[in-house]
Formats: C-alpha cells, structure tokens, sequence
C-alpha cells in the first residue's frame, strides 16, 4: 500500500545536473533498502543506486563519482543527484524497494543538447 512518487526530471544539456526526489507515503526509508532504477529507450529496467537503513551505499560502475543517492527520513523523502550528466543518462528513473515492490510512475530525465 506504499507508494512512491518521483519527480525532478526534465531536459538538460550534458555535463548539466539534476536532482530527483522520491516522496512515499509513509515513514519506511529508516527500515528499508531503497534504490533507484531506470530504463532507457529499448532497454529493460537497471538498478542505478541502493542505500540501506544504516545509510551505506552502492552504485552502478557507470554512474560511480556522478551520482549521489541520500534520503532524509523526517520527510519520507529519498533524493538522486545527477552531476556531469551524459546523454546515455537518458531514461525514466523509478525510486523504489525490494520489500515493498510498489513501481510509480517514474520521472523522465532527456540529456541532450
């Protein structure tokens, strides 16, 4: 019954930035992985960043020293930040958790010049 929604996408230049947010309805990031996905045009869904309850971290190799994932658990609120973005970037990023297994809707992030 959680759910998740994101926003902070849009257009942008590359080598620009962006920061997404993730807001679910309910007080679970202190409890639970959390991660972010995205999927690309004509690719299936990859998993971008994890972060744990204790607040460690991982990341995909291809995004490694670009990308910052944190969360803020007071606002039930889960934050990407996108630095030196490339236009292989470009997809619908997803916020979501292996436990809770709810997909929103996505926000789309367009890196192009």
């Amino acid at each position: 019954q959680v759910q998740f929604v994101e926003s902070g996408g849009g257009l942008v230049e590359p080598g620009g930035s962006l920061k997404l947010s993730c807001v679910a309805s309910g007080r679970i990031f202190s409890i639970n992985v959390m991660a972010w996905y995205r999927q690309a045009p004509g690719k299936q869904r990859e998993l971008v960043a994890i972060i744990s309850p204790g607040g460690s971290t991982n990341y995909v190799d291809s995004v490694k020293g670009r990308f910052t994932i944190s969360r803020d658990n007071a606002k039930n609120t889960m934050y990407l930040q996108m630095n030196s973005l490339k236009p292989e970037d470009t997809a619908v990023y997803y916020c979501n958790s292996p436990v809770i297994n709810n997909w929103g809707q996505g926000t789309q992030v367009i890196v192009s010049s």
